[in-house]
């Protein structure tokens, strides 16, 4: 694909046709304003369901995928469409028929999910996402797969995802450097060159205060997450230009690592709590430095 992903998540569903449109004319705003407006290639739009009591912010019934992105496409202007599907909780019928929905509302990449953290792979009662990656190559050419390089085994879980099918990754938030040398490892060891969407996520001064990030990516018992984890929290007392340099030692780090591994590269930009004008000013600074498309 060779994209530039903005992920946008669903309003919640009380009050979301409004709430998605101005959130389209925000975003639309604020990426002009930072000369991204013609460089995001893609709309990442995450199926969300609900997880665990502890969440720093509340959980409310959100609105549709496609929905959402018909209500939030015409604002943006000439873009793509992707997302995340959890297929845990339908059989295949149910699935076959979401997926062309999905397809036919113009996702051109799905990203298959299981179940959320607080369950058991495995659990759930419908498709596991290894199962969807083979079965449904006939209707979704773009699979995508969940990677996080800071996961233990993951090098083994993907290869397998991408034995099924597989033909993408989204990473994890990169908040170090740990994905160039879990590509570097994976290169070495199998065939498989799938697309690699590496995901960077802006970090707000509310994070000190609110903990989403801190929840997103947490892996209780892993050092190298809490590492990452202990960075976010740093920056987030820091000044904006202060914390601006940090997201972009962190990106050159990772483009530096993994540029020259053989894989098709894409990105996947991200705001978990919502997009101002400083997250596109970090944002065009990491496109500054490198992009997979032409500026």
């Amino acid at each position: 694909m060779h994209t530039i992903a903005l992920e946008m998540a669903p309003p919640d569903l009380d009050g979301g046709q409004e709430r998605a449109v101005e959130e389209g004319r925000k975003v639309a705003e604020n990426s002009r304003a930072a000369g991204l407006a013609d460089r995001i290639g893609h709309l990442m739009i995450p199926g969300i369901i609900a997880e665990d009591d502890d969440r720093p912010i509340e959980m409310k019934p959100k609105m549709d995928v496609i929905d959402f992105w018909n209500a939030v496409r015409p604002e943006i202007g000439d873009v793509k469409g992707l997302c995340t599907q959890v297929t845990a909780f339908m059989d295949k019928p149910q699935l076959t028929e979401r997926l062309k929905h999905l397809r036919s509302a113009g996702m051109e990449g799905i990203t298959f999910v299981g179940v959320p953290r607080t369950m058991a792979d495995g659990e759930g009662g419908g498709i596991p996402p290894t199962d969807a990656l083979t079965q449904f190559q006939d209707i979704v050419p773009n699979r995508g797969s969940i990677l996080i390089p800071t996961r233990e085994g993951e090098p083994g879980r993907f290869n397998f995802k991408c034995d099924r099918g597989a033909t993408y990754g989204m990473t994890q938030l990169l908040y170090s450097d740990a994905i160039v040398g879990f590509l570097r490892e994976f290169a070495e060891k199998t065939p498989h060159r799938p697309e690699i969407l590496l995901s960077f996520g802006f970090v707000p001064s509310v994070e000190g205060k609110r903990g989403l990030i801190d929840w997103l990516i947490q892996d209780p018992g892993n050092p190298a997450v809490e590492a990452e984890q202990k960075w976010v929290a740093a920056i987030s007392e820091l000044g904006f230009e202060q914390r601006k340099q940090k997201h972009l030692d962190v990106y050159k780090s990772v483009i530096d690592g993994v540029a020259d591994l053989g894989f098709p590269l894409s990105l996947h930009l991200e705001a978990p709590y919502g997009y101002s004008k400083p997250a596109f000013d970090v944002f065009a600074e990491m496109l500054d430095y490198w992009s997979p498309t032409p500026a």
